[in-house]
C-alpha cells in the first residue's frame, strides 16, 4: 500500500542519495539517506521508523531537516554535525611532561634502567602533575611524538660451529 509521499526527490538527489545508502562510511548518514529514499517511495513513515528502530518524530524532524536544508548539497543536507566530544587537555599536557623526561636520563630520577618505561613515564608524570595517567596515554603521547619503542628480539643461542665435535661426533675411524 503506497502512502503520500512526503519527500519529493530530484533524479540527482536520488542518485546521490542511492550512492550514499550503498557505500558511506558513516552509518548516521547511511540510516537518513535510507529513510529519504523509502519515504520518497511511498512508504508509510511509520514502517521506515520501525525498520530504523526510530521514532516517528525522528523521521519527521529529517525531512524537516532535509527540506529546509534547500539551498545546499545533497549531502549537507544530511550530513551530522560536527561531535567534538572533549578536549584532549590530558593527552596534551602528557605530550610536554613526556618530551622534557626523554631528554634525561632515567637515573637522574633514581631508576636503574637506561631507558624509559612506560611505567617510568607514567611514574613520573603522576609525581609531578599530581594526577593519575594511564598507561595508554603515555604511550599514545609517545606515539604523538614519533616516538617510537623496540622491543629486543629474542633469538635463539646461536649453535657453536664445532658443535659436533664437543658431541663426541666428528671422530675420525
Amino acid at each position: 500500500m503506497t502512502h503520500r509521499r512526503i519527500v519529493q526527490l530530484s533524479y540527482r538527489a536520488r542518485l546521490t542519495l542511492e550512492t550514499i545508502a550503498q557505500g558511506s562510511a558513516n552509518g548516521r548518514e547511511v540510516r537518513r539517506a535510507q529513510a529519504l529514499l523509502w519515504l520518497a517511495a511511498g512508504e508509510a513513515v511509520q514502517e521506515v521508523a520501525r525498520r530504523l528502530t526510530v521514532s516517528r518524530q525522528m523521521i519527521y524532524a529529517l525531512v524537516d531537516r532535509y527540506q529546509s536544508r534547500r539551498d545546499l548539497p545533497v549531502l549537507a543536507r544530511i550530513h551530522d554535525a560536527d561531535h567534538p566530544g572533549r578536549p584532549a587537555d590530558k593527552r596534551h599536557l602528557v605530550v610536554s611532561e613526556v618530551q622534557a623526561l626523554l631528554k634525561q636520563a632515567p637515573a637522574d630520577y633514581g631508576y636503574r634502567g637506561y631507558v624509559w618505561t612506560i611505567g617510568m613515564l607514567k611514574t613520573q608524570i603522576e609525581k609531578k602533575q599530581v594526577m593519575s595517567v594511564s598507561g595508554d596515554t603515555v604511550q599514545r603521547a609517545l606515539y604523538e611524538i614519533d616516538y617510537r619503542c623496540k622491543r629486543p628480539r629474542y633469538v635463539l643461542a646461536r649453535r657453536d660451529p664445532h658443535w659436533q665435535q664437543v658431541k663426541g661426533g666428528s671422530k675420525l675411524a
